[in-house]
């Protein structure tokens, strides 16, 4: 219905942007996201998602087409209503929920506030097929780091480190170097745990 706003920016939050159109002002939904790609100059355009529902008009707004795209994505899932998208939207990067789903890592997804381990199943069910087609991702590649990420872990749990303090170094290794192999893995996390 409405596809775009574009105009003055009146305030900004972290959460929200007021956007004055020829003296109209829209209260717009954003994420951490798109507050964070926000222009410093006052003209602004963000693209824009209409919920309605019986009780409320609700706009959400994005600086990028494609973070506007993935939102409507999660919005299909049965269980992930606009604020849990916004949330996913403002916890993780596009990129990384993209990844997430397409190689079916439900940990990471699960690790958002307000989803469970069914919704996070849920999501991949719906969307991982969506996901490939649509980003044109390689899901060889996608799934042979996160089984070196999963080995390397196991690794470390088996040399008697906290799994939750061994996710989030390898997490950063894995994102900082992709195609690392597991012994690579091993040995950068073993200097930073």
């Amino acid at each position: 219905m409405i596809a775009h706003l574009q105009g003055k920016l009146v305030e900004k939050t972290p959460t929200e942007v007021i956007i004055d159109c020829n003296g109209v002002g829209y209260h717009v939904n954003i994420s951490l996201h798109t507050y964070s790609l926000l222009p410093s100059s006052e003209a602004i355009k963000l693209y824009t998602y209409l919920q309605i529902k019986e009780d409320a008009h609700t706009l959400f707004g994005f600086v990028e087409k494609s973070e506007r795209e993935i939102f409507k994505m999660l919005l299909s899932v049965s269980g992930i209503g606009a604020g849990i998208a916004r949330t996913m939207l403002s916890s993780l990067e596009p990129r990384q929920i993209i990844q997430a789903l397409a190689s079916g890592d439900v940990v990471t997804i699960q690790s958002i506030k307000g989803i469970g381990s069914k919704t996070a199943q849920r999501a991949i069910l719906d969307l991982k097929d969506k996901v490939l087609k649509l980003y044109d991702l390689d899901e060889v590649s996608m799934s042979q780091s996160n089984t070196n990420k999963d080995e390397a872990l196991s690794a470390l749990e088996v040399l008697g480190f906290i799994r939750k303090s061994a996710e989030k170094v390898v997490e950063k290794i894995v994102k900082e170097n992709p195609d690392a192999t597991v012994e690579s893995i091993i040995k950068q996390a073993l200097k930073n745990l």
